[in-house]
């Protein structure tokens, strides 16, 4: 079925669409892809990606149609979530006030449908923001850097009272594995500001933190060996590591250079500015993230029987491949780096039991079949690059997918695991696919409608 498309929106030159999300609709209905016709003067074009330092994916984001009449009144898909007066503990002793626009954006980024499907990439390295700018703020009148465990655990109960008043998702602490300690020095020897700053090199962290690049950070990192440096100085109390019994390199050293880093996130939220801090810790977050892919493969024996000797497309190995992808895919939204790891890992796991053709390419496999996909249609990629979700009365719930166009899930040249780097030119996506109306002034863009029973299902998930 075809649908007209509206809603998308242009800042300058540049094009950014968001994906919106139906929570509340008991109908169902199908929004399918279909292609706009663009003026010449709102032509663009993609460039190929670049060559040799492989940095975040910048592709133009796909799209879902807004409200189609927005002259008319706005329809039960666009939820109006209303917050209320939390009630507090009275015994953590800050000023939340003051830390009212942080507190909106992670209950945001963590509003209750799209937490669980979002946690990794979205809604949990914000709230580890917003509990290291936390820290500061609480003990920014008095030369602390840290919570006694009796104020944290009041004022976690408070923090998570007020997410939760602001539409958040009350399952936060699960979702993101967090707890009171989060805002304490645990084990670090280290929680003052005037001792931080006798043992660290203040001057130097805070130069290779005060400007995160997003786009160097993750392959040439600055910000992150600089907190653990000052970790590693802060875990033995300024110490010499030798003769020490937390060295660094011991289960009980690691331990506590861990909990020394959220002392070391501390001191930033308290010397930089929160948007500056907030959005350094995402990047960092983000660079953790993007490292790891976050969905589980299991024996692939019925793929491998499918497709072990296939060498042209078989309907048996392609519709044993798909099945098997769609099972893996957890109901998660993934970035597009970590689709590239994902499609790594699992094609090596094939050819080490015996796959040794392409079978992406034969039955085309894309990077977005190993996110989220709606009622069998296009998936999302999430962007390497910190994403937020957007919630108001007009767009509803949002946010910005990468890779429209259909881009090939890369087949691993080895079996091992050991050389892939993210960071290596090798690792380039391919170009994008040339349209049959190229050169035309056609886009095509692609529309996913999600409803309540899907994010009902999909709210089941074990993190």
């Amino acid at each position: 079925m075809e649908s007209s498309s509206s809603g998308s929106c242009r800042h300058g030159a540049v094009y950014c669409c968001s994906l919106l999300f139906v929570v509340w609709l008991c109908g169902s209905q199908h929004v399918l892809s279909q292609k706009t016709t663009l003026k010449p003067e709102d032509k663009f074009l993609l460039s190929d990606p670049p060559i040799g330092l492989f940095d975040p994916i910048e592709i133009s984001p796909s799209v879902l149609p807004h409200n189609a009449n927005p002259a008319e009144p706005v329809s039960p898909m666009y939820p109006n979530y209303t917050s209320y007066d939390p009630i507090l503990t009275g015994k953590c002793h800050v000023n939340f006030s003051e830390l009212s626009h942080i507190m909106g954006k992670t209950a945001s980024d963590c509003t209750v449908p799209l937490a669980p499907l979002v946690a990794d990439v979205i809604c949990c390295p914000q709230v580890n923001s917003l509990m290291n700018i936390f820290q500061a703020a609480y003990g920014g009148g008095n030369n602390t850097l840290v919570l006694n465990q009796a104020s944290a655990n009041a004022c976690f109960s408070d923090i998570m009272s007020i997410l939760a008043s602001k539409g958040a998702n009350t399952n936060i602490p699960e979702l993101c594995t967090l707890r009171p300690t989060n805002l304490t020095d645990a084990s670090c020897p280290v929680n003052d500001v005037s001792s931080f700053e006798r043992i660290v090199n203040a001057s130097k962290l805070l130069d290779a933190c005060s400007s995160v690049d997003p786009l160097k950070e993750c392959c040439r990192p600055a910000c992150q060996p600089a907190i653990v440096e000052a970790a590693v100085h802060l875990s033995t109390g300024g110490a010499s590591m030798f003769g020490s019994s937390s060295i660094p390199g011991s289960a009980t050293g690691i331990n506590v250079v861990s909990d020394c880093k959220g002392v070391v996130h501390s001191y930033l939220s308290m010397k930089l500015s929160s948007e500056v801090v907030n959005t350094a810790f995402r990047v960092l977050s983000g660079c953790k993230v993007n490292k790891v892919c976050p969905l589980e493969f299991d024996d692939p024996s019925s793929v491998v029987k499918a497709c072990g000797n296939a060498s042209s497309p078989r309907p048996s190995c392609c519709a044993a491949l798909h099945s098997y992808i769609a099972t893996r895919q957890k109901q998660l939204f993934v970035t597009n780096l970590q689709a590239i790891n994902c499609a790594t890992m699992f094609g090596s796991m094939l050819q080490k039991a015996g796959v040794g053709n392409d079978i992406y390419g034969l039955c085309d496999i894309d990077l977005k079949d190993f996110s989220l996909q709606a009622f069998g249609q296009q998936g999302c990629l999430l962007r390497s690059l910190p994403t937020d979700i957007v919630f108001d009365n007009i767009t509803g719930i949002s946010f910005t997918c990468d890779l429209s166009d259909n881009i090939a899930a890369p087949w691993p040249s080895s079996s091992s695991l050991q050389s892939l780097s993210l960071c290596a030119p090798e690792m380039s996506l391919p170009a994008l696919p040339v349209s049959p109306l190229s050169g035309s002034s056609g886009i095509s863009r692609t529309g996913i409608g999600i409803f309540l029973p899907l994010l009902l299902f999909t709210t089941i998930i074990s993190i």
